[in-house]
């Protein structure tokens, strides 16, 4: 056994064939696209923000809108182009985001 080469020779050669398989670089797959900034329009609407709970019963909204209201259990489900409104404890209201 002492006298053979071959079999480090074998060894050395399979170690230097898996190194060439590691890549550089992350240790994950590459982040997918992120979800479309302002899929539901709340940007346009952030002039709500402050406004009485109220207001929102003379407007008309054509995508799917949820309010939130104080202490209300939500899903977490994220839904894009879904509106979401929360409101306060004075009835205000106090976000308007996308989700």
């Amino acid at each position: 056994m002492a006298g053979f080469p071959g079999r480090h020779l074998a060894g050395g050669a399979a170690l230097l064939l898996l190194a060439a398989c590691v890549t550089e670089g992350g240790s994950g797959p590459a982040p997918g696209p992120g979800p479309v900034a302002d899929a539901c329009g709340a940007a346009g609407l952030q002039r709500l923000v402050g406004q009485p709970a109220s207001t929102l019963e003379t407007m008309r909204f054509s995508q799917q809108l949820r309010v939130i209201n104080p202490g209300q259990m939500v899903t977490m489900d994220y839904l894009e182009a879904r509106l979401n409104i929360a409101i306060d404890e004075q009835d205000r209201i106090s976000r308007v985001y996308c989700g």
